[in-house]
């Protein structure tokens, strides 16, 4: 009667396991119209996700108001660092072309390329010099491309007269057209 009694349960698991491979899937629901696109807003505009490090997500576009939405996203004291680069590299260089790429501010002159971009991370700003190993002194940061020097700016710890000498050679050199 063993055998029986173990014939019979054995058949009945394959039977339920037959049956879950042959039931269909229930599909999430389908969000009404607009519904998963726009999420009640009390006001303000929704913040940027942020990446990896803090880094904001912002769309791919050019000019100052993508970078200014850049800024206004990077989190806690990498606000400010990045308000006082944007500052210096537009008093630095009037007529500054602007645009957020990859999820970073570039910033070059029109026709002629970039020259710089920056990146939050966890702990610092990167700041790149697309031709730094042009620059005088040169920025400490090493690259394993050959011309590309990085700045890695901690809170409260930028050297605002170098970085202006930087932002000023960086301008006048051929830059990267991406």
């Amino acid at each position: 009667m063993a055998d029986h009694t173990s014939e019979k349960s054995a058949k009945a698991a394959a039977e339920r396991v037959a049956a879950k491979r042959t039931k269909p899937r229930e599909a999430a629901p389908k969000p009404q119209s607009g519904e998963a696109a726009h999420k009640p807003q009390s006001g303000k505009a929704a913040k940027p996700a942020l990446l990896a490090g803090g880094n904001p997500q912002i769309a791919r576009a050019e000019g100052d108001a993508p970078v200014q939405a850049y800024i206004a996203a990077m989190p806690g004291w990498k606000s400010d660092v990045g308000r006082r680069l944007d500052a210096i590299i537009a008093r630095t260089v009037p007529g500054v072309h602007k645009a957020v790429k990859w999820n970073s501010p570039f910033y070059g002159i029109e026709g002629q390329g970039w020259f710089l971009s920056f990146h939050v991370f966890t702990r610092y700003v990167k700041v790149t010099f697309f031709r730094g190993s042009s620059l005088r002194p040169l920025p400490p940061g090493e690259s394993k491309h050959k011309e590309v020097r990085y700045l890695d700016v901690y809170e409260d710890q930028l050297d605002e007269a170098q970085f202006a000498a930087w932002v000023r050679q960086a301008s006048q050199l051929p830059g990267e057209r991406m």
